[in-house]
């Protein structure tokens, strides 16, 4: 099983839109059993808290479904029980490795890492921007991206092989 964990602030916007996002990728790809996925915040504010109203109009209208999801901080055992770290923007890598320390096993990446030559290096907070559906683009493609990555670096496998 490889433990995929998305970061975000305040775990109600990015991180759990990307969580669902994956997730819906992964369980048309049939590979619900090969990759565990959850989402976190670096920030406290909204610990326990639904996805955020624009989150949820996105993925409704989407058809994806982010049931039983409530806001939750990194905790010290994360850089141990996933295997990457995906963060939305350059001050989540901070405050991740702040939070778990040079010890954490788990490689430490942004999300936009994945898409070659895009435009942007972060995925912009809609909390702030207000902007939920350039959010949802952009981590739209990255999960295909993210699934084809770790299909073609065998970091997941296949059912068939």
């Amino acid at each position: 099983m490889y433990r995929v964990l998305f970061v975000c602030l305040g775990n109600i916007c990015r991180s759990p839109m990307a969580e669902a996002v994956f997730r819906d990728r992964v369980e048309k790809a049939g590979l619900t059993g090969s990759i565990e996925i959850d989402s976190c915040g670096t920030g406290d504010w909204h610990l326990g808290k639904p996805p955020h109203e624009g989150t949820r109009r996105i993925l409704d209208g989407q058809g994806i479904s982010y049931e039983g999801m409530l806001a939750r901080g990194i905790r010290a055992d994360d850089g141990e029980r996933f295997d990457l770290l995906v963060a939305m923007d350059e001050s989540n890598v901070k405050a991740i490795r702040e939070a778990l320390g040079i010890e954490a096993k788990a490689e430490i990446v942004r999300f936009l890492s994945f898409v070659p030559g895009a435009r942007l290096a972060d995925v912009p907070d809609p909390y702030y921007t207000g902007d939920f559906e350039e959010t949802y683009a952009l981590i739209s493609e990255a999960s295909d991206r993210l699934l084809a990555h770790l299909l073609e670096s065998g970091k997941v496998k296949t059912n068939l092989g």
